[in-house]
């Protein structure tokens, strides 16, 4: 058993599950993660919805938290209430000085949780400064789903931590067994945001 689990946001990715895809979710809901995030970057909108139902229904199951990625209108339909974006996805549709049109339907209050991808400081701050619940910053450690590009470390992840009030989440590069949960938990981060291995349970 894994003692950090608790701590673990396991991000998904159907083409890494060594297992039926369904079945992997179970396989990683079994082990009670903080929480699920449903990151399927490929599909269409109405293909997430229709995965997105599958995957809730296992996660209510095992009393795991749910956050969908990406489609608000989708965790709105499911009655989601955690959801993970872009800076520029959060801005587009959140930002009442920059959404036009239907996208104005969209507010933070329709969410009990809001998260944001990061890269920089600057970013942490926008987020912070926008509405988001938590922050996922990286990449931390040098992993092959950015290959070629440098990771920028555990000096990065400490100041983003130090500079924000919002809970922080590592990712990239970081193993359930590696020592890499304690790494950046003693650098200020509430977590890790984990993906490869937990494809693999």
């Amino acid at each position: 058993m894994i003692i950090f689990m608790y701590r673990v946001i396991a991000v998904t990715n159907r083409k890494l599950s060594v297992h039926p895809f369904l079945e992997q979710i179970e396989r990683v809901a079994e082990r009670k993660p903080q929480s699920i995030l449903l990151r399927e970057k490929d599909l269409s909108e109405e293909e997430y919805q229709a995965l997105a139902e599958q995957v809730l229904a296992i996660c209510q199951n095992y009393q795991v938290e749910l956050i969908l990625h990406h489609y608000p209108a989708v965790a709105k339909n499911l009655g989601v209430s955690g959801i993970h974006l872009s800076l520029a996805r959060f801005k587009e549709y959140f930002n009442t000085l920059e959404c036009t049109g239907i996208d104005k339907k969209f507010s933070t209050a329709d969410f009990s949780k809001i998260g944001c991808s990061i890269h920089s400081l600057e970013e942490a701050k926008e987020a912070e400064g926008l509405g988001a619940s938590y922050l996922t910053a990286g990449h931390i450690y040098a992993t092959d789903c950015k290959k070629g590009l440098p990771p920028r470390g555990l000096t990065f992840l400490e100041k983003i931590c130090r500079n924000t009030t919002i809970p922080v989440y590592a990712i990239g590069g970081i193993g359930l067994t590696d020592g890499r949960i304690e790494e950046v938990i003693r650098c200020g981060a509430r977590g890790a945001c984990i993906m490869s291995e937990v494809m693999k349970i």
